[in-house]
């Protein structure tokens, strides 16, 4: 199969869909990998390093989107490569249409058939190509909430871990899942005063054997306006797969807030769980509203793109092997985990909670497949 890597065009987005590694892999089980010019330079991978594992470098995108069957990419397509898709060809990338109608349109219009990484599943019920970047996304949110709380980028001027002398910052995670899990990781490392918000009970149990000193309560049984006002960092960390995510922190919670506060939405790509958000980027990372900061980096991985790529691609190269080597037909047909991939096939909408979201008709991917 010929098998396309374009250089990632979203603003500051360093990663890349294959490290040399997986580039290797493929070209040695006789598939043509093609690499755009530059396209790892980001994540530490030279053309040098594509070429010595097999990859052909490739100077334009669109050559590259024009002859490839298969299109592995990091993020969504941004608009002027929706319009180099071809038809019947796959793309196979974080989508995250249930935040962007448009991107939706786009993708069916090209009549392409788009495969997310976010919605495949697997047997205990995880998301296992969306777990890589969870697990970063959730660990960055602390260190990114962290710089936000210093006064030089307007927030309170707190330490998370507090000193000796001073007690720390106290941290709410929304959403005790993947992401949810590393951000208290790391937030507990770091000495913060921890409470994590979750709904089921079962994981309530498991994060309370974990983090014994934080405090865990189940979402449904709280008031959120009761206790919002004694937190300086807060984590939005809540995912309803393949679906917009609930607005849980509103905007008449802001004005109960300190001051100088700050609110990181890692669900930002999937709409954002907080009232008041809004998708920004590394360049531009933050904004206030009603004196709190809100930081909504809608690709938190990429500021670490070495780690990230490495990390993704290793949870992605069976996938995408599988495909090259079986056909798509067949990587469909094998696992109804791989069907629950399946965005959009040849101009119709084949994932339910997108069609639900904006209203578009669906069809079921097993009637097309």
């Amino acid at each position: 199969m010929l098998i396309g890597v374009p250089k990632e065009i979203k603003n500051n987005e360093f990663r890349i869909g294959l490290t040399p590694k997986s580039t290797q892999v493929l070209t040695q089980q006789n598939h043509e990998v093609h690499v755009e010019k530059s396209a790892g330079l980001g994540s530490g991978f030279t053309d040098e390093d594509y070429l010595n594992a097999g990859a052909k470098i490739i100077e334009k995108s669109q050559d590259l989107f024009s002859n490839c069957e298969l299109i592995i990419k990091v993020k969504e397509p941004q608009t002027i490569e929706t319009q180099h898709l071809q038809p019947n060809q796959i793309l196979f990338t974080y989508l995250h249409l249930a935040s962007s109608q448009k991107l939706t349109q786009k993708l069916i219009e090209s009549k392409c058939i788009s495969i997310a990484y976010e919605t495949i599943t697997s047997d205990n019920q995880g998301l296992p190509l969306l777990t890589p970047m969870s697990e970063v996304a959730g660990r960055l949110s602390i260190q990114a909430g962290a710089r936000c709380l210093e006064k030089n980028q307007g927030g309170l001027g707190i330490l998370l871990s507090g000193s000796s002398y001073s007690n720390p910052a106290q941290t709410l995670i929304i959403g005790g899942g993947v992401v949810g899990y590393n951000a208290a990781l790391i937030a507990n490392g770091m000495q913060s005063k921890i409470t994590i918000l979750e709904k089921s009970d079962k994981r309530i149990e498991c994060l309370k054997k974990e983090f014994p000193k934080a405090e865990i309560l189940n979402i449904d049984k709280i008031n959120l306006e009761t206790i919002i006002s004694r937190f300086d960092l807060v984590i939005g960390a809540v995912l309803i797969p393949g679906s917009q995510a609930p607005k849980i922190l509103q905007k008449k919670h802001l004005g109960l807030m300190k001051p100088g506060s700050v609110v990181v939405d890692v669900a930002i790509d999937q709409g954002g769980c907080f009232e008041t958000s809004r998708a920004t980027t590394h360049e531009n990372p933050t904004y206030i509203v009603d004196d709190v900061i809100h930081y909504c980096v809608a690709n938190m991985p990429g500021a670490v793109p070495r780690t990230s790529t490495i990390s993704l691609n290793t949870a992605t190269l069976p996938y995408i092997e599988s495909i090259a080597n079986n056909g798509l037909s067949e990587f469909l047909r094998s696992s109804n985990h791989h069907l629950n991939g399946l965005n959009t096939f040849k101009g119709h909408l084949t994932y339910k909670p997108v069609a639900d979201s904006f209203d578009i008709s669906f069809m079921d991917p097993k009637d097309l497949v």
